[in-house]
């Protein structure tokens, strides 16, 4: 029986979303926005030589077709890519008002986001004072910090110290719809700031905010605090079932890798592993070897976005693709016969753009298993009901199988 393998390089768009002029950084449209290709050209433009040097080296997701599927989806070009692609292609493009995690994600497993999302002003103070109250009352301190849009790094040099000398949390957010907590996993708690992220998340889905995100950190001092692998995403629940609750339904198994659970509210899924990408790697690999028969094994590598795009880190991003291409010989030399693997992203996060937010863009289709094949441009849900046709189950979604 088939396998199925979907994995997602967070924030790894390709351009070219004909509505790109409606979403903004700052004041600035995200038009042109382009993730990987500007990152291509800033390569081959010897504009990202800290830790690497030269045009932007994919072998393996360039033979595959990543650089045509981002000619497809943009018109730009992919410098040092192959301009055709070896095995399946094309570009995606999202229907749900978003540029965001659960937006991307859900629309891939077949379900666009039916509302639109709360989002927070971009004004300090940022929240509602009774939500402010509420999250005061579920960490058991006389207040909090931050109550702005802020970095995610950036705030944890500004206000590290003053949450290690009060005990308060650090609460942020950002263009996206989501209610952000850092705290000090030992002088504040992990199982704490794990406890008061699960308190607070009902009141904050009731809002249509999509995620409540714990940010664990560590560090004595500013320019020392580095957020941990121990991150959770208190996510709303999808609207309806996605392809893992098909395949739940139609008793196949369902591994996810990295934050797939907490995206999902683990409906759908069976077993999951968290890390940083380098042991999710590890477990891709074991999985593309040990995998049962008929089961998706669905994978996020969010190093890209939180690393690189949000800090704008060309180089740093440069080499993270890098490294992810050089350990694909290992995960497809696992695959057999008549197992799929699609490697897509669930939005864009241009690390030369202006900024520090999402960048909304099409993404790039690219698989191994389907021989070669140009499926031109598709929709975010087509990715959902193509797995579902190359698993032999029933797509409950919109979306149409590209195979």
């Amino acid at each position: 029986m088939a396998r199925a393998f979907l994995i997602v390089l967070d924030s790894a768009g390709a351009g070219g979303a004909p509505d790109a002029h409606k979403f903004f950084n700052g004041n600035r449209p995200d038009t042109g926005a382009n993730t990987l290709g500007h990152i291509a050209s800033a390569c081959a433009e010897g504009r990202a030589e800290e830790g690497r040097s030269g045009p932007l080296a994919m072998p393996v997701l360039g033979a595959l077709g990543l650089g045509a599927a981002v000619r497809l989806a943009s018109g730009d070009p992919m410098p040092g890519l192959p301009e055709n692609g070896e095995g399946l292609w094309g570009a995606a493009t999202e229907r749900s008002l978003g540029k965001d995690t659960p937006s991307g994600h859900w629309e891939l497993a077949g379900v666009p986001v039916p509302w639109d999302w709360h989002y927070f002003p971009n004004e300090t103070p940022s929240f509602p004072p009774d939500l402010m109250q509420k999250a005061a009352e579920a960490a058991g301190t006389g207040g909090t910090l931050g109550n702005c849009h802020a970095s995610g790094t950036a705030i944890l040099d500004e206000l590290g110290e003053e949450h290690i000398r009060t005990g308060w949390p650090i609460c942020y957010t950002s263009v996206d719809s989501v209610f952000q907590i850092a705290a000090h996993e030992e002088h504040f708690g992990l199982e704490r700031l794990l406890q008061m992220c699960k308190t607070l998340a009902p009141t904050l889905h009731d809002m249509r905010v999509g995620r409540v995100i714990a940010r664990p950190f560590v560090g004595e001092a500013a320019g020392s605090f580095t957020r941990t692998a121990n991150r959770k995403d208190f996510a709303i629940a999808p609207p309806a079932p996605t392809l893992c609750d098909w395949l739940s339904d139609a008793g196949r198994k369902v591994h996810a890798i990295g934050k797939i659970g907490d995206i999902f509210s683990m409906r759908g899924i069976h077993a999951v592993v968290k890390g940083p990408d380098s042991n999710l790697m590890e477990h891709l690999v074991e999985l593309a070897g040990s995998a049962e028969d008929g089961s998706l094994t669905f994978a996020n590598f969010v190093e890209f976005d939180t690393n690189f795009g949000h800090r704008r880190d060309v180089s740093g991003y440069a080499r993270a693709l890098e490294w992810f291409d050089a350990q694909l010989p290992r995960v497809l030399g696992q695959l057999g016969k008549g197992d799929l693997m699609i490697f897509t992203a669930d939005h864009g996060n241009d690390p030369t753009w202006s900024g520090t937010d999402h960048t909304r863009e099409r993404v790039p289709v690219v698989g191994w298993g389907a021989g070669a094949r140009a499926v031109g441009q598709i929709g975010f849900s087509d990715v959902a009901a193509s797995l579902a046709a190359h698993l032999g189950i029933r797509s409950a979604g919109p979306g149409r199988s590209f195979l």
